[in-house]
């Protein structure tokens, strides 16, 4: 199974990411908090991997923290939960917002995430409650991990990552609106996580 790929960043999209390593070329389905804390194309990247395999596909799921690894292995575990599923789950709420939701029971907000239902969300809860002490009450990014940088296609990258997350285009570029009118930095992570909120 494969662990780790350090490699150069060929490609970088909200969804996945394209590791040359030694010539081959590896696609990566990462969150979007990887996203938006991975450096240039042309720049080496070192990705935590989750190797699925099912009878009819592999499937490499990237991650740079233990931390957000360690949450997609235990949301994976619970009944219900895939791993695109437990994607979107990292992408729609950042590793110390999700685990603090599931410490509180805090189901409401664990089903404001595409694709989890109150019931899902209820056994989140029941199953993980207990299972994430050993992170500590609180998780910080590693050290040196860049901030999400404003640049020109920041609104396109947003909207393919609501898209790729479920909504319509046209739900998601009303929220998008919303989210720039409610004045939310424009950055790429904060613009996601706000316009995220405001689907409907």
């Amino acid at each position: 199974m494969i662990g780790l790929l350090r490699g150069t960043l060929l490609e970088k999209h909200p969804n996945e990411a394209l590791v040359d390593v030694q010539g081959v070329g590896y696609a990566v389905v990462i969150s979007v908090s990887t996203y938006s804390a991975l450096p240039a194309a042309g720049e080496e990247v070192r990705l935590r991997i989750h190797t699925h395999v099912r009878e009819d596909a592999l499937a490499l799921f990237g991650f740079l923290t233990t931390v957000e690894k360690t949450l997609f292995e235990k949301l994976i575990g619970v009944s219900g939960i895939g791993p695109k599923l437990a994607i979107t789950v990292l992408s729609g709420l950042a590793a110390e917002e999700l685990a603090a939701a599931i410490r509180a029971g805090n189901v409401a907000q664990l089903t404001r995430v595409p694709g989890i239902g109150k019931k899902t969300a209820e056994r989140m809860v029941l199953e993980l409650r207990d299972k994430l002490d050993f992170l500590g009450p609180r998780m910080d990014t590693p050290p040196g991990t860049p901030a999400a940088r404003p640049h020109s296609a920041v609104e396109e990258d947003v909207l393919s990552a609501l898209m790729n997350l479920g909504c319509s285009k046209a739900a998601a570029e009303a929220a998008i609106q919303k989210a720039r009118a409610a004045g939310v930095d424009e950055s790429f992570e904060p613009l996601f996580r706000k316009s995220l909120g405001l689907v409907r």
